[in-house]
């Protein structure tokens, strides 16, 4: 079964017969069959996956005892009815991130079997149900009722809202992946597998911001976000219990029927989106209609955007390996992430400095770094087309000029949104022009690096640096950084010249020019420097930048 088609005859028309009890039945089994299989596969699998079961259950402890020990606070409501968000959303968002963590979000291995959407939908909510995290949302849920339930009636509340919001959530996380199901198993689901440690480190930020806001003024702080969340579900079914419990019989049954309707919308929802699934063709069994029309649009209209001869084609490349190589655009999406998250929630904690805004073009610049890497060993197409350092120069301008096109609107951005929050208009043009002329040094450093420590990114798994090649990116990328700093010493020494001399703050504005100007020729100065390095060394960079 777990293959999607059946060995025997008989053995399809044991499934046709079957009720819908023994469908529900050899589904968790299977499921647990899965499960138990998987373990036998090697010790290590094994120990990871009591480890993390214990890591689980000893968290899961650890919050249900906080819960219990906040009740009897006027403010618990708060509290577990954001948990119930937080874990809906976590539920919706998880099988587009690990698509391949439960070999039963994907139903297209029954395809061949004679079943009902209907009964199959049962059995696989069913079958949700076992693992892991619907044990730990179960302790959730159950230490969210313990902190909010005050009498008898809240506590049947709490009996009936507890398996409603799991059920909602599980019947959520199977309704997403089931309608995403065609995108998680191809190129783009892999991107967004790819991008899975980027959302955990948003996610970090914004509960470690949340914490300190908590710490620093209270439960009460979470009042107007809980007065909307209680009545939205299934932090409805928690919001529920605290309505019973303060005597709100009506608006509990409420609460109680919007999370019952969304898990109704849910299972059709989910029904339906199995049916079309099961029943429609894959896309690898039609031809593809117009392919190369659309493709040979969308490269036009780029193209005529660009400039004309090698500059623009090298660029158009550099940009549409952003777009579709997952390991560029991870490392892209990241760089954008973090280079905003950074100032910027520094700035809301009241822990920031104008000057972070310069972060944002430090992590946009190390995509300057090891520039032929991400050609692999197709490398040696460019190879053949560079016979002089002219040829290389053009080459290192054209995939600088790439990643201008976004590193210097983004930069800018970053450092107004910055500066509009810290209030500091007046420095706008002094951090501008630090952050160009840190960019254009990066860019400068980045196409030496390039050509004189290349390495390999694997296109397969989640390493980006090939066996044997760490030396050699910790050497262009840590290093390349260091010697950006010291080659933007005379703007850094310029900017902190002019703020600590007696007058000098009215001067500021002119390190934007400045800045700009000295980005622009140093810049220019090391991709000189670095083009009759990468035309002398082209074998070596191929040798080395395809061993992934």
């Amino acid at each position: 079964m777990t293959t999607g088609a059946p060995s025997t005859t008989s053995a399809a028309s044991t499934v046709s017969t079957a009720s819908a009890a023994s469908v529900t039945s050899v589904v968790v089994r299977l499921k647990v069959s899965l499960l138990r299989n998987g373990l036998r596969q090697s010790a290590g699998r094994r120990a990871a996956y009591v480890a993390s079961l214990v890591l689980v259950l000893l968290f899961a402890a650890l919050q249900l005892i906080g819960l219990i020990i906040l009740r009897g606070n006027a403010h618990a409501m708060n509290v577990t009815v954001l948990l119930t968000a937080v874990l809906a959303l976590g539920w919706a968002v998880m099988p587009l991130f690990f698509p391949g963590g439960d070999e039963t979000l994907d139903p297209t291995r029954l395809v061949m079997l004679p079943l009902r959407p209907r009964p199959l939908v049962r059995a696989l909510l069913v079958a949700s149900l076992v693992g892991t995290g619907p044990l730990f949302t179960l302790c959730m849920l159950v230490g969210s009722v313990v902190a909010t339930a005050h009498g008898v009636a809240a506590y049947v509340t709490g009996v009936v809202a507890v398996p409603l919001a799991l059920l909602v959530c599980v019947a959520l996380a199977r309704a997403v992946a089931t309608a995403n199901l065609r995108l998680l198993t191809s190129r783009k689901g892999r991107d967004l597998a790819v991008l899975s440690g980027l959302v955990i480190a948003v996610g970090a930020q914004v509960v470690n911001f949340g914490a300190q806001k908590l710490g620093s003024s209270g439960l009460s702080t979470l009042d107007p976000a809980a007065d909307v969340l209680r009545w939205l579900p299934p932090a409805s079914a928690l919001g529920a219990v605290d309505s019973v419990s303060e005597g709100s019989y009506a608006v509990g049954v409420a609460q109680l029927a919007l999370s019952g309707a969304l898990l109704t919308a849910l299972l059709g929802y989910w029904q339906r989106s199995l049916t079309q699934l099961m029943t429609s063709p894959d896309g690898s069994t039609l031809q593809a209609a117009e392919p190369v029309r659309d493709r040979a649009g969308r490269s036009s209209g780029l193209g005529r955007l660009l400039p004309a001869g090698r500059t623009g084609t090298v660029m158009e490349r550099s940009l549409r390996y952003v777009w579709r190589d997952p390991k560029t655009k991870a490392a892209w999406v990241t760089s954008l992430a973090i280079g905003l998250i950074v100032p910027l929630f520094n700035a809301l904690q009241g822990t920031g400095s104008i000057y972070f805004a310069c972060f944002a073009a430090g992590m946009l610049g190390i995509q300057m770094y090891n520039q032929f890497g991400q050609d692999t060993s197709a490398f040696w197409m460019v190879a053949m087309t560079i016979s002089s350092p002219r040829d290389a120069y053009v080459e290192l301008r054209g995939r600088a000029l790439a990643l201008l096109v976004i590193t210097l609107p983004y930069a800018a951005l970053v450092t107004v949104l910055t500066t509009a929050l810290l209030g500091e208009w007046p420095a706008l043009p002094e951090v501008l022009g630090l952050s160009f002329a840190l960019l254009g040094a990066m860019l400068a450093t980045g196409a030496w690096s390039s050509a004189r420590f290349p390495y390999s990114i694997p296109q397969e798994g989640y390493k980006n640096v090939a066996p044997g090649q760490a030396g050699l990116a910790w050497i262009s990328i840590f290093g390349g950084m260091v010697a950006a700093a010291l080659l933007c010493a005379p703007v850094i020494a310029l900017a902190i010249w002019l703020n600590v001399s007696a007058g000098g703050e009215n001067w500021t504005w002119l390190l934007l020019p400045l800045g700009t100007g000295y980005g622009v020729l140093i810049t220019l100065a090391g991709l000189r420097l670095a083009a009759p390095r990468t035309a002398k060394r082209l074998p070596e960079i191929l040798a080395a930048v395809s061993k992934g």
